[in-house]
C-alpha cells in the first residue's frame, strides 16, 4: 500500500477517535426515572353457555374443553388466640336488706295530739273550754264577750293593725262606766287619774294568762281564725300576719303623761290639743288606760309576739 493510503487511513481513524471523545463529553443522562407501564393481560372471558346442552353421545362439532374458571373461597379470618384464661363471675345473688325506719318522737306527738276542730259557727264552746283549762281562764271568760268570740277577735285586730279601735262588737264586755271628768267649765274638763283604774282588771287579767299555754291555744284555733280572716274580704292575706301588725302598733307607741284636757261638742269626750286627738285611735285608748297599764301591757304583748 502507498504512503498515501496509510494516511487517509490514520486521518480516519484520528477524526474517529476524535469524535468518540466529544460525544463522551458533551453526553447527559436524562433527568428521574423512566417507568415503563406494562398492561395487564386481557381477563379470560367465559363463553356463555349454549342454550341446549348436546346430549351424551353427541359431541360439539367443535370439541373445544370448556373451562370453568372457579372464584377463590375466602379465607376464613384467623382468630387470635387467647394467651390467658377469662374469669366467668357468678350472677349476684339479691341479698335483702332491712331498713329502720326512725321515727322522731315530735311527729308521733303531734299525730297523737290531732284535734278536731268545730265549725266555725259552733266554736264559741270549743273555745271557752280551752280557755277555762288554762290558769287564771275562768277570769278572762267572765270579761269576755258571751257569742261569736272568733269572728269578733278577728276584727277586733285587723282594726287594730290599722291603728283603729272599734267601738261595737268588741270580743269583750263593755265597761259599763263613763269616764270620770272634772269640770273646769261647762266646756272644757279634766281626765281624772281614776279614770284609768277602771282597765285594771281587764290588763292585769290579760297579762295572767300563762304564755306558753295562750300560744298553745292560739295555734289550735289558728284556721278558724283564717276562716273568719277571709269571710271578711282577707282571703289571701295571713292573719298570723296581721296579729304581728296590731302588737306592734300597740308596742311602738309613745306612753304620754297626763292629765288630758277635754271638750265635749256632743256626746262624746274629745281630746283638747289637737295634736292628741289626731292621734290614732288606739294610740288614744292607751292614753284612756293610763301609763301603768300601757306599760305592763305592752311587755305581755312582746313576750306573746316572741312565740308567735
Amino acid at each position: 500500500m502507498s504512503k498515501s493510503g496509510l494516511y487517509a487511513i490514520a486521518a480516519v481513524a484520528i477524526l474517529t477517535l476524535l469524535s468518540l471523545v466529544y460525544f463522551a463529553f458533551t453526553f447527559e443522562a436524562p433527568q428521574g426515572t423512566t417507568t415503563v407501564l406494562i398492561e395487564p393481560p386481557a381477563p379470560t372471558i367465559e363463553p356463555p353457555e349454549s342454550a341446549e346442552r348436546p346430549s351424551q353421545g353427541q359431541q360439539s362439532p367443535t370439541a373445544l374443553p370448556q373451562i370453568r374458571i372457579q372464584p377463590e373461597a375466602d379465607s376464613p379470618p384467623i382468630v387470635a388466640a387467647v394467651a390467658e384464661e377469662v374469669e366467668i363471675a357468678p350472677p349476684p345473688r339479691e341479698v335483702e336488706v332491712e331498713v329502720e325506719v326512725v321515727v322522731e318522737e315530735s311527729i308521733v306527738e303531734d299525730e297523737l295530739n290531732v284535734v278536731q276542730l268545730p265549725t266555725l259557727n259552733n266554736s264559741d264552746t270549743f273555745v271557752f273550754e280551752g280557755l277555762r283549762a288554762m290558769q287564771n281562764g275562768a277570769s278572762v271568760l267572765r270579761l269576755l264577750a258571751q257569742d261569736q268570740i272568733v269572728r269578733k277577735f278577728v276584727v277586733f285586730v285587723e282594726n287594730i293593725s290599722r291603728g283603729e279601735f272599734p267601738q261595737t262588737g268588741l270580743p269583750y264586755k263593755a265597761l259599763g262606766e263613763e269616764m270620770p271628768v272634772s269640770n273646769i267649765d261647762e266646756n272644757f274638763f279634766v281626765m281624772e287619774d281614776s279614770a284609768h283604774a277602771r282597765f285594771d282588771e281587764i290588763v292585769q287579767t290579760f297579762v295572767s294568762l300563762d304564755t306558753d299555754a295562750a300560744i298553745t291555744l292560739y295555734r289550735t284555733l289558728s284556721p278558724l281564725f283564717q276562716q273568719a280572716y277571709a269571710e271578711i274580704g282577707f282571703r289571701n292575706v295571713s292573719f298570723d300576719e296581721t296579729l304581728r301588725l296590731s302588737i306592734n302598733n300597740i308596742v311602738r307607741t309613745t306612753n304620754m303623761e297626763g292629765p288630758y284636757q277635754l271638750v265635749k261638742p256632743s256626746v262624746m269626750y274629745l281630746y283638747a290639743d289637737a295634736s292628741i286627738e289626731n292621734l290614732q285611735e288606739v294610740h288614744k285608748q292607751l292614753l284612756r288606760i293610763g301609763p301603768d297599764n300601757t306599760t305592763i301591757l305592752k311587755a305581755k304583748l312582746r313576750e306573746f309576739a316572741s312565740q308567735l
